[in-house]
């Protein structure tokens, strides 16, 4: 039996990557995409909705208005969804699709749903994004995308989520090279 035969007999694994804004969750997950392609055997790496319009920086996702990311919402269209940072995140319901068929699904998760993503997903692998504060400052500085008072709430924010707790949770560090980390993370997906 060929291995992508025997992964089709069982469901997929949700992996869902965690960690503070700025740490590089949307990097590492773009360089694993990249490395593995596109074949069947491959993750699916599952793209947000979010109440943010398209070209405004971060993740490629897919914008949603907030009166039309509340309607999918209510009809039960998100395998998970969320608020956070001023906006909405959903994750299309094709991800049980995805993990029916035998797929592994990758996911920018939030660290603050964890337990509810859990709760659905028996088969969760989390990937918690760790950075040191001092890097976060530097990159999220570098972005341009918050003031001063608005980094330092960010860090504040990621230093009270330190603590997250899970029996498969993996910590994977990001405070060098991406390679270094991106490699770590396409170990994780290749992992059996």
């Amino acid at each position: 039996m060929t291995p992508l035969a025997a992964s089709a007999l069982r469901p997929g694994r949700l992996v869902y990557v965690i960690g503070p804004s700025g740490a590089g969750k949307d990097s590492i997950i773009a360089y694993a995409r990249g490395r593995l392609g596109a074949t069947e055997a491959a993750p699916v790496f599952a793209r947000r909705h979010i109440t943010r319009p398209a070209g405004s920086g971060g993740e490629d996702h897919i914008p949603i208005a907030p009166e039309e990311f509340a309607r999918a919402s209510a009809a039960g269209r998100f395998a998970l969804h969320w608020r956070g940072n001023g906006h909405g995140y959903g994750i299309g319901g094709e991800i049980d699709d995805w993990l029916a068929g035998g797929r592994h699904v990758v996911v920018n998760g939030s660290r603050a749903h964890l337990d509810a993503a859990a709760g659905r997903y028996a088969a969760l692998l989390p990937v918690l994004i760790e950075i040191d504060p001092a890097v976060l400052r530097q990159r999220l500085a570098a972005r341009g995308r918050e003031t001063t008072e608005e980094i330092e709430a960010r860090i504040a924010r990621a230093a009270a989520f330190g603590a997250v707790g899970h029996p498969a949770l993996v910590a994977l560090p990001n405070n060098g090279a991406l390679s270094e980390a991106g490699e770590a993370f396409l170990a994780l997906l290749r992992a059996p």
